[in-house]
């Protein structure tokens, strides 16, 4: 069996500034860190479920995020960036059997993290189909294009709730809630514990999640500049609703995930 499993930074236990989010930072050593344990957590958890292939994807800024020593022998890592539609499932197609997302957050136009976003910090927000989307749905919807089944995530608890209202079946595990500037966190040892037993129950179970994929699909992006709007009027397809907004409709994931990458 074969899983891929997608680590972001910003819904780790622990992370709350932007600082703790830049590779270097004084700060970002010890979320780094966390980081790797709640990554090894959710592997070690497909593992016992019987997945003798995993891929970790560093999903993080920079990708070069996570130490990768002292995984198990059944994982491989993908470090940096693919430059390829596919962003933070990077390498990923229709052998895999399953999705984890580790570390995700709210996106943009939640007040439900202190590092809510989408993509990137310059966007007030990025909307499918008239709702809010986060990146676990639009990498989620993604992977269901290929036939591979979303089946876990960890990350804030608005982030967990969203990510039930399109899959009730996807296990979660919420290790933060946003206060304003601030994070209520549980420990980093009971995080891990719930991920690696979650993880491990969401593989067993991978056949029972399925999120369905909208006929066409239309992605709106407002963002905090109005000159990335004009710009991003005249990538092909592209309509300009007013001086901060565009938006893009397309027939697969696919085609809107190749405008993303250019315009957003």
């Amino acid at each position: 069996m074969k899983v891929y499993i997608s680590v972001d930074l910003e819904g780790i236990t622990g992370s709350t500034s932007w600082q703790s989010t830049n590779l270097g930072d004084p700060e970002h050593t010890a979320v780094a860190a966390q980081m790797k344990a709640e990554a090894m957590a959710a592997a070690k958890g497909a593992i016992e479920a019987g997945a003798d292939e995993v891929y970790i994807k560093d999903a993080h800024d920079s990708g070069r995020n996570i130490d990768i020593t002292g995984f198990p022998k059944q994982c491989r890592f993908i470090r940096d960036w693919t430059n390829s539609p596919d962003s933070m499932l990077g390498g990923i197609d229709s052998s895999f059997d399953a999705v984890l997302f580790v570390g995700y957050h709210s996106p943009a136009g939640f007040d439900t993290n202190p590092l809510s976003h989408t993509m990137n910090r310059g966007n007030n927000y990025v909307k499918f189909n008239g709702q809010l989307c986060s990146e676990f749905l639009m990498h989620a919807y993604y992977a269901a294009e290929l036939g591979v089944p979303s089946v876990f995530l960890s990350g804030d608890k608005a982030l967990c709730d969203h990510v039930h209202s399109h899959d009730p079946n996807i296990r979660t595990v919420a290790v933060k809630e946003g206060l304003g500037c601030a994070t209520i966190n549980i420990t980093p040892e009971e995080a891990c514990t719930l991920i690696e037993a979650q993880a491990k129950e969401a593989v067993l179970h991978r056949n029972k999640c399925h999120i369905d994929l909208p006929s066409t699909l239309t992605m709106e992006i407002c963002f905090k500049d109005h000159y990335r709007a004009r710009r991003a009027s005249y990538f092909p397809g592209v309509t300009r609703l007013d001086a901060y907004t565009v938006s893009f409709t397309g027939k697969t994931v696919a085609e809107v995930a190749a405008a993303r990458m250019f315009i957003l």
